[in-house]
């Protein structure tokens, strides 16, 4: 039998397929306009089949702000249950996970079982967020990927100091436009130290225990990523696929239902 977990976000769509211990495929793909049947296609897809057929062999769980939707799921759980026993599953040493997604960052702390001791969000704007690195690239007129390298170059960075996304981009376009312009690497820094610090006032809410895991989409942004090690001082764990840490703990949820004989 195989488990399987979706997670449906605001601009992705996450699946992984795990078979006891080993994790067998997942897929990211861009969420569509229809949710369901982008979650459909999904699924499919990490399944391997042309279309979707969840036999009696398959036990799926979703999570996600979409997640409540999809009718023909065994069982919803919250994204912080998720990411707890995602992360638990890929570092089993991990007591802290930063999920730092599209329009959301989580900071969860979590116990040697994989369960959530603490957590806090932030999502009442999206400074702190992908979105927000999204806009950011686009002022800058270059690709996320060329942003995170250039911050490796940067001496200095400007402080960007607005909690509000909106103030926080006039305040780069200021940098843009200045006579004579702060050097791009400049301000690539600033807006990752703007962003990290955002983070930072989540993970001192409820503190922070080694290992610390960096989950979400923007956990593939090398820069940002950096500069999160530097504030807290002690390098961090990422996995090879951060983005699907919700779905593959949804997926470790549906296994152990299966191995109980029950759902939890």
């Amino acid at each position: 039998m195989k488990a399987l977990g979706i997670d449906v976000g605001s601009l992705t769509i996450k699946v992984a397929v795990l078979s006891s211990n080993d994790l067998l495929s997942f897929t990211v793909t861009p969420s569509g306009d229809d949710l369901e049947l982008s979650a459909k296609a999904a699924l499919a897809k990490a399944l391997g089949q042309p279309e979707l057929n969840l036999d009696n062999n398959l036990y799926l769980v979703s999570t996600g702000i979409g997640g409540k939707l999809l009718k023909f799921s065994r069982q919803q759980k919250a994204i912080t249950t998720c990411l707890a026993r995602g992360v638990h599953f890929l570092f089993p040493s991990a007591r802290t996970a930063i999920d730092i997604g599209a329009e959301t960052c989580n900071v969860i702390r979590v116990n040697e079982r994989g369960r959530i001791n603490d957590w806090v969000n932030h999502d009442k704007c999206a400074a702190g967020t992908g979105v927000f690195l999204q806009k950011m690239a686009k002022i800058m007129r270059m690709p996320l990927e060329e942003m995170s390298e250039l911050s490796f170059h940067a001496n200095s960075r400007p402080e960007i100091t607005s909690t509000c996304a909106v103030f926080a981009e006039s305040e780069v376009i200021s940098h843009v436009h200045r006579d004579p312009p702060t050097p791009k690497e400049e301000i690539v820094a600033g807006i990752y130290s703007s962003v990290v610090s955002r983070i930072m006032t989540l993970c001192k809410r409820i503190g922070i225990e080694k290992d610390v895991a960096v989950v979400g989409g923007v956990a593939l942004n090398r820069g940002l990523v950096n500069t999160l090690e530097k504030e807290i001082g002690f390098k961090v764990l990422v996995p090879d696929a951060p983005q699907i840490a919700a779905s593959l703990g949804a997926a470790v949820i549906a296994r152990d239902n299966m191995g109980n004989g029950a759902d939890k």
